[in-house]
């Protein structure tokens, strides 16, 4: 018999999961960013959508 790609281990090595907790970190800053810049357009009155 072949193997086939679901008989993979679920598990990642260390090193991806170093990366995963980066990008986790990096897009919950980025959102916090973006929210406060939200409220900032809004609070100044600049909170227009496409038009």
């Amino acid at each position: 018999m072949t193997k086939t790609a679901d008989s993979k281990p679920a598990q990642k090595p260390a090193k991806d999961k170093g990366r995963e907790d980066r990008l986790k970190a990096a897009l919950k800053a980025n959102m916090a960013k973006r929210k406060a810049q939200m409220r900032a357009r809004k609070d100044a009155g600049l909170d227009t959508k496409g038009d």
